[in-house]
């Protein structure tokens, strides 16, 4: 082990203090001073005759945690407490799911073929099923451009290319024999690079995994494998879920290469963006998925936390991690969610409740709440966010002032994220090897990993029931304002911070342009396990605007 010191911390729930032993001697006992140093880290204070006291107990502790360091816990074994985001007295939704597109109407092959870069999941899918081109055919147009972009954007970890021929390849064979299995069928896609595939590498993004291997099909890969998709690269995401950056390099907005495509979705929003992919997969613990698409002009759903199976993902925050499409609009992230939901008998924190989606016809009478004091504050993109108030307005809905709850700080509390995250990488930080990482600075994973260690047992117990206030305020708010639906800025006012803690599933899309002409957005939030009423509501809004058919031009 690399480090001359260590934080031992007690886990028993009677007491948590910690004291620094060096490596040299590991068996030396700890003394009272040891522990005087250690009580100031944590803001407290004990008298000389209270820290001789405690001195059984604590080096009780630290064999324990010896003994504890031995047994082997690799990323996918999940603590024994599973996070719930249920309130007091919350109804699930029941009865039976369904789902109806909208009208896919007349889609024709385009002259320039070039143009299917741009198209969505359903009118590919329609020019699928009506066999106006085949999946190998539009499987070996998307993988061209991979080739051909990758070089400039760099979201590519691992291309799969015979993986996704042999299975275009069966695709059409399947539609030529009568069998269609949807609106996915024969849709090429890619999966960012935490979501394990047999026969592939899996490396996270992370140096000191870059030749990982996992033996296993991810739960959302088996569901779009099974819905007919094609799996055509495995996408970057900045090392082990944080920012743009992995170990090949960083990974590019295409509406400007110069700059990056924020994280840690950045291969899946930097190719759909592009015109790769028609649709890729991400994930969300704080952002992961709002920030790539907000930067590069995506539609993303980051569903309910317990919507969608992790197994065969890595694990950061096994509280918060949360996994979702990445698209060209709104229904097509319904198209795909509608394959990816639903407990798996793998993940236990999924719940089983049913998936209504239908598109809107009008906006007429529908409450729509509005994140009034972030609206009203000054931030960078509050003009489009007007803008994007006006449309609903015009399109019939009644705004209705809405209040994030303010009793929880959440920002006080996000640090529950870094010390899960350091329990995932546990071993990583004690044998060393976060030396590899690309990233090193202050704010990087290897440095939070190591100062989460410092942060008491309680201390994350009591953020967690502050948490679970938080929860149930948000839904008082909810309740009280009467809405199913509201909107708020994408990082304006604390609403990403609050619903990634409280689990609320968002659809964020863009509206409009910066005067650099960089994209910008909005996001659609809804109650819990109602993914429907918040993709319905935000079709109705973005198929008002034409902000999602502009495209970056790649030379």
């Amino acid at each position: 082990m690399k480090q001359t010191v260590r934080l031992l911390t007690a886990c028993a729930g009677s007491f948590l203090l910690g004291a620094f032993i060096t490596n040299d001697d590991p068996q030396k006992p700890l003394t009272t001073e040891m522990v005087e140093v250690a009580s100031k880290v944590f803001g407290l204070e004990f008298t000389p005759a209270e820290r001789d006291s405690m001195l059984g107990n604590l080096n009780n502790a630290r064999a324990n945690y010896e003994a504890l360091r031995k047994i082997d816990l690799p990323n996918d074994i999940a603590p024994a407490l599973y996070f719930n985001p249920l309130p007091a007295g919350f109804t699930m939704p029941v009865g039976a799911s369904s789902f109806k597109a909208s009208v896919a109407g007349k889609v024709s092959l385009p002259k320039n073929q070039d143009e299917l870069a741009f198209y969505t999941v359903g009118q590919l899918g329609e020019l699928i099923r009506t066999k106006q081109i085949t999946s190998v055919e539009l499987t070996q147009f998307f993988l061209n451009r991979l080739k051909t972009y990758d070089p400039k954007l760099h979201c590519v970890i691992t291309l799969t290319e015979d993986l996704a021929l042999s299975q275009a390849k069966r695709a059409d064979e399947e539609l030529k024999a009568g069998k269609y299995r949807g609106p996915l069928h024969g849709i090429p896609y890619g999966a960012k690079d935490l979501l394990a595939k047999k026969g592939y590498k899996t490396t996270w993004g992370a140096m000191p995994y870059k030749d990982q291997t996992i033996d296993l099909d991810a739960t959302v890969i088996q569901r779009l494998e099974k819905a007919g998709a094609v799996l055509c690269g495995k996408m970057t995401l900045g090392a082990l879920a944080m920012g743009d950056v992995w170990f090949g390099g960083m990974t590019r907005n295409p509406w400007s290469t110069t700059a990056g495509s924020s994280g840690s979705s950045a291969g899946s929003a930097s190719s759909v963006s592009a015109g790769l992919l028609p649709f890729a997969i991400g994930t969300e613990t704080l952002g992961s998925i709002v920030s790539p698409s907000t930067v590069c002009g995506t539609t993303g759903l980051r569903p309910t936390f317990g919507r969608v199976s992790r197994h065969g993902a890595m694990a950061l925050s096994w509280s918060m991690d949360k996994i979702g499409p990445i698209t060209r609009s709104v229904e097509d992230c319904a198209l795909v969610f509608n394959a990816i939901y639903g407990p798996d008998g793998n993940d236990p924190t999924v719940m089983t409740a049913p998936f209504r989606y239908s598109p809107l016809t009008t906006l007429k009478g529908t409450r729509i709440g509005y994140v009034k004091k972030a609206f009203e504050s000054n931030y960078p993109n509050r003009a489009n966010d007007s803008l994007t108030l006006q449309t609903l307005r015009k399109l019939g809905a009644e705004l209705v002032p809405f209040d994030l709850p303010t009793g929880v700080p959440a920002g006080r509390i996000s640090f529950l994220l870094t010390v899960e995250a350091a329990a995932a990488f546990d071993e990583l930080t004690r044998s060393g090897r976060d030396d590899l990482m690309v990233r090193q600075g202050k704010n990087a994973w290897p440095n939070s990993f190591r100062s989460a260690r410092f942060v008491p047992a309680v201390e994350y117990i009591q953020a967690n029931r502050a948490r679970t206030k938080l929860i149930n305020e948000m839904a008082d708010q909810l309740k009280a304002a009467k809405i199913d639906v509201y909107v708020s800025p994408a990082y304006a006012g604390g609403n990403l911070t609050i619903t990634n803690l409280t689990g609320h599933p968002c659809v964020v899309l863009p509206n409009g342009f910066t005067k650099q002409n960089l994209p910008t957005s909005i996001t659609f939030m809804g109650q819990l396990f109602e993914e429907g009423k918040v993709l319905a509501v935000a079709k109705m809004y973005q198929d008002a605007t034409e902000w999602n058919k502009k495209h970056p031009s790649l030379q």
